[in-house]
């Protein structure tokens, strides 16, 4: 770990934006203007409000977005509340980045690439995709399946509509878990919705949710046939300190965030049935 990922610097919050009723997205630059540091899409940062508290939080912005960071963020704390009455102008501190990132140009370069998101999952996995479509020859074709509560706990949602679904070669498949008025989409459960998709298994997966959404998509992969060396999920939530001296986030012989929050999870296979 680099020595000046502990100290915090300032962020100045540009924009926030209200994606659903609990989720904002906070735009954040340094005081001279441009990203606070760089990261690679699947690290996080610690931000913190002095005399409130700090809290991990993933990067939601692409490493090739030169101008801001971005972090979309539930209020459900006393941390997050204290974040969702900030307005604009106002500083934060920010420290990292943290933790290992998703292998974009190692093990994703050249594939077809399948993302799973289920509420506020999308956070961590729109950095790996704005990252995939920024360097689209790169990559082969790309799946996203995301779901949610209702059509407005969708995260990012003009986002999905006006760019991703419009993008080359990417095919968009969006759910929510009952039918509402001025729904016609998919209804029902992610891990459902991957089972009736029938995805091939000719594709890298990549996962993130709550953990029992994750828990029943690795099941669906399994069942269509994906080995769980293609399938990657990140763990941030059980990140702590992001230094590995709190333990908070020790599973067996690993702590997230020194070896992780990213996992392929054929290695979550060596650890306890606790994640």
């Amino acid at each position: 770990m680099r020595e000046d990922t502990l100290i915090p610097k300032i962020g100045v919050i540009t924009d926030i934006r209200k994606d659903t009723p609990d989720v904002k997205t906070f735009r954040a630059v340094s005081p001279e203007g441009g990203v606070v540091f760089k990261h690679m899409p699947g690290q996080c940062a610690m931000l913190s409000i002095p005399g409130v508290g700090e809290a991990m939080f993933s990067i939601t912005s692409s490493p090739t977005n030169t101008e801001f960071m971005e972090f979309s963020i539930k209020k459900c704390g006393c941390l997050t509340d204290w974040l969702h009455q900030m307005d604009v102008g106002q500083q934060i501190t920010i420290r990292g980045p943290y933790g290992n990132a998703f292998p974009v140009e190692t093990e994703l370069r050249g594939k077809d690439l399948l993302f799973i998101a289920g509420g506020i999952g999308l956070a961590p996995l729109r950095s790996v995709i704005n990252y995939v479509l920024h360097y689209r020859e790169n990559y082969g074709k790309i799946d996203i399946v995301y779901g949610s509560r209702s059509k407005e706990d969708l995260v990012d949602f003009n986002e999905i509509k006006n760019e991703w679904s419009n993008a080359e070669n990417v095919n968009v498949y969006l759910t929510i878990d009952r039918e509402q008025e001025n729904w016609d989409g998919h209804v029902g459960f992610v891990p459902n919705y991957v089972k009736e998709i029938g995805f091939s298994t000719d594709k890298t997966a990549l996962v993130c949710g709550p953990p029992i959404m994750i828990k029943f998509v690795l099941g669906a992969l399994g069942e269509l046939g994906f080995d769980k060396t293609q399938v990657y999920t990140t763990m941030e939530l059980r990140m702590k300190c992001g230094v590995g001296k709190c333990g908070r986030c020790n599973i067996g012989s690993k702590y997230v965030c020194k070896d992780g929050p990213v996992f392929r999870c054929d290695e979550l296979e060596e650890l306890p049935d606790e994640y």
